[in-house]
């Protein structure tokens, strides 16, 4: 008698593999054409900060208490980001699930890969905007240094 190899379909490579690619292509979507919600323009977003910084500053010397976090309401963009982190990690499962399961090597890995991708692109994204946006936020507080040097004695001259 003939013993034939089994050979698994590969549905669970397909799957993590067209979920990945879904998440790399709404992650990239996101990207060039987000966001979606509403935004303020840049100079009144910075113009609040600095003001807010200041206040901030006056009541901490005045010895007054800050005020209460307040919870930031969801928009679509937050919902766009989770999807694809969603996406993103079960491309990632189905993947090394169709590993486990002795699939087609390549269709597994491209479900791994794909859902990597789709991660990765977002956090150097992340990345890039947080530098981006501590240089922008350093510059203003320089830029207020002579507002903010009779408050703090002189600490802004350094």
């Amino acid at each position: 008698m003939v013993r034939v190899a089994d050979d698994p379909g590969a549905t669970l490579g397909w799957v993590g593999f067209a979920t990945g690619a879904a998440a790399l292509i709404l992650t990239i979507v996101i990207f060039w054409s987000g966001p979606f919600a509403p935004q303020q323009s840049a100079g009144v977003g910075l113009g609040e900060l600095a003001a807010e910084i200041a206040k901030s500053a006056a009541r901490s010397v005045a010895g007054q208490p800050q005020p209460e976090p307040v919870a930031a309401t969801r928009n679509i963009d937050d919902y766009l980001s989770i999807g694809v982190g969603l996406l993103a990690g079960l491309a990632i499962v189905l993947g090394v699930a169709a590993f486990i399961r002795h699939e087609r090597r390549r269709v597994a890995l491209s479900g791994v890969t794909l859902g990597g991708l789709a991660v990765g692109f977002q956090l150097f994204a992340w990345v890039v905007m947080l530098i981006v946006g501590a240089i922008v936020i350093s510059t203003l507080i320089y830029s207020l240094r002579d507002t903010f040097g009779d408050i703090f004695g002189g600490l802004s001259d350094l």
